[in-house]
């Protein structure tokens, strides 16, 4: 059974690339105030992507009965979901991408320069020759917006109110991924931004599903078997801490923003301060980072104030290169475990921290897709019905089967220690060639220390004091030294920079439960959906194939040679 969506299903997804967001001075010093729970109303300065797309989707031979829904998107394994619908769904009426653009035309730029160009359209654009421009733009409508905004910045009355009356599912998953963003844009955008999308969605008329994309690292730095549970508002990691409030924790960063700005610090000086600012109210909680713990309050939000509006929530482990589709090997940029491999493809990594029988838990970005749209398909369905463990049936709709886990340590762990041989016999046998000086790099196995600490003292006996020496010896004879000394520390940074930044997931000691997951998959099979085109069972993955003949080749081809 292939996929199958009705004529008159509407998507609104936005894929979301963050790494210029900043608020804007007046935005700043705007008054904010909350109407039953906050919308963060800055206007920010932006100069990278957010997209969101709308779908409206028409039959295309037997398939998914998702019986007349339509979708509202906002999508974190970004592009590969919008390919995937159009190439399964050729007969879609329309896709309206929201992009952070001034107008009309400079989103159908970016739309053109930023999603459909890109490699990963070439399987639909082969398919489709001559006619592919025409069928793009008979089906992909490119729309100005911003999700801090109110209406998600959608100002034309018009489409808004066409907007409003065609959406039938909205799928949320824009994000700031950096761990250690500024305090006021990743509240702004990973806390806030999800209210925003949830108040438009609450407008729409046949609205039958809001799909949020999380991420399973809302745990913190858990241990054993971590649930697919949702949080409580309020809730925090911590027991001796008092309750999270999410309004003080917005007037925090609202005073520190503005105490700033009177005392005219530098961009630099902001950034830096507001960094710092998230990381502290971060670990008071219990997350190791700015980027879970503002997650987290994102899902407290929703989860409060969803009211009847039917939410899911999936959170995807680390996020890898595609498993099959629409090719095997396409990633866009470095994410999560790949700093590490090209660290150590560039000869620039010879130790790091980790216990070599933990698991690294990484997911390929497109059964994450399969496994959104697979769970789109069911809940929407709100005839469909499970099993649970007791026997008794119950719906989709139910909360505690709201939250999906799609992760693979528990079904088919990949430890650190697999990771490292398996990487290390790949660079063995295709070596990266030195841009400088045209040679081979060699690398060698890595030297791995089973605790932090352990770590961190090896390197300051190792590297830092012989650099000082060096840097002394360097002064004494006139800078003679100087280029060695500069590539050194710049390698020794990078890789201590790294491990800090690794330290809560290389030492994670959590297994990520994914019994609602094995139910959705259950249920796909009762209905007939075909595996192979939606397969998110981590367990068909052979890690050694996948890493040595996939993964670290597509990172190559499509991110450090482009």
């Amino acid at each position: 059974m292939t996929v199958e969506l009705s004529n008159s299903i509407s998507i609104f997804s936005i894929l979301n690339n963050l790494a210029s967001f900043r608020p804007s001075r007046r935005a700043q010093n705007s008054a904010r105030k909350f109407e039953a729970m906050p919308i963060y109303r800055t206007q920010p300065e932006i100069h990278s992507p957010l997209w969101s797309l709308i779908m409206a989707l028409a039959p295309a031979g037997p398939g998914l009965p998702l019986e007349e829904p339509s979708v509202l998107s906002l999508n974190q394994p970004r592009s590969v979901f919008v390919e995937k619908v159009l190439r399964l769904q050729p007969n879609v009426n329309k896709i309206y991408l929201l992009l952070r653009a001034p107008d009309a035309k400079s989103a159908t730029k970016r739309l053109h320069s930023e999603v459909i160009g890109t490699e990963l359209f070439r399987i639909l654009r082969d398919k489709w020759g001559s006619k592919f421009d025409h069928f793009i733009s008979t089906k992909v409508i490119a729309v100005p917006g911003d999700i801090s905004s109110i209406n998600l910045g959608v100002n034309e009355s018009k489409l808004r109110e066409e907007m409003f009356k065609e959406i039938d599912i909205v799928v949320n998953s824009a994000a700031t991924t950096d761990f250690i963003e500024r305090y006021d844009v990743a509240m702004c955008i990973n806390t806030f931004g999800p209210f925003n999308v949830m108040s438009f969605a609450k407008r729409c008329d046949n609205i039958k599903l809001f799909l949020h994309i999380s991420t399973a690292y809302v745990c913190g730095e858990g241990t054993r078997l971590i649930l697919e549970k949702p949080f409580q508002m309020g809730e925090t990691l911590k027991k001796t801490c008092n309750k999270l409030d999410i309004n003080e924790e917005k007037r925090l960063m609202e005073e520190k923003s503005e105490e700033l700005i009177s005392q005219c610090a530098s961009n630099e000086a902001i950034t830096s301060t507001m960094k710092e600012l998230g990381l502290k109210r971060a670990k008071l909680y219990g997350w190791p980072n700015t980027y879970v713990f503002t997650k987290a309050m994102g899902e407290m939000i929703l989860g409060n104030f969803k009211g009847d509006l039917p939410l899911v929530i999936i959170r995807p482990t680390m996020i890898s290169s595609t498993y099959k589709e629409p090719f095997p090997g396409w990633i866009e940029g470095v994410r999560t475990i790949d700093g590490a491999i090209v660290g150590y493809g560039k000869g620039k990594l010879t130790c790091f921290p980790g216990n070599p029988n933990s698991p690294l838990d990484v997911i390929p970005a497109d059964m994450v897709v399969n496994a959104m749209v697979v769970a789109m398909v069911l809940h929407t369905n709100h005839h469909q019905t499970y099993d649970d463990d007791s026997g008794q049936k119950k719906t989709y709709d139910d909360d505690e089967a709201n939250i999906y886990h799609v992760s693979s340590s528990l079904r088919n762990p990949l430890q650190f220690s697999d990771l490292h041989n398996i990487v290390y016999n790949y660079f063995t046998k295709n070596p990266w060639i030195n841009k400088r000086s045209g040679e081979r790099i060699k690398v060698g196995k890595v030297t791995v220390l089973s605790t932090a600490n352990r770590y961190f003292l090896y390197m300051n006996i190792k590297y830092v004091l012989p650099l000082k020496v060096l840097c002394l010896v360097n002064t004494l004879s006139w800078q003679y030294f100087r280029e060695v000394y500069v590539d050194l520390n710049r390698k020794i940074k990078f890789a201590m920079g790294l491990a800090e930044l690794y330290k809560p997931y290389v030492f994670f000691k959590g297994i990520f439960d994914d019994t609602n997951l094995k139910k959705l998959r259950m249920a796909a099979k009762e209905e007939g959906i075909d595996p192979s085109l939606f397969n998110f069972d981590s367990k068909t993955i052979d890690w050694e194939d996948y890493i040595m003949n996939v993964h670290v080749p597509g990172l190559s081809t499509h991110v450090i040679k482009s």
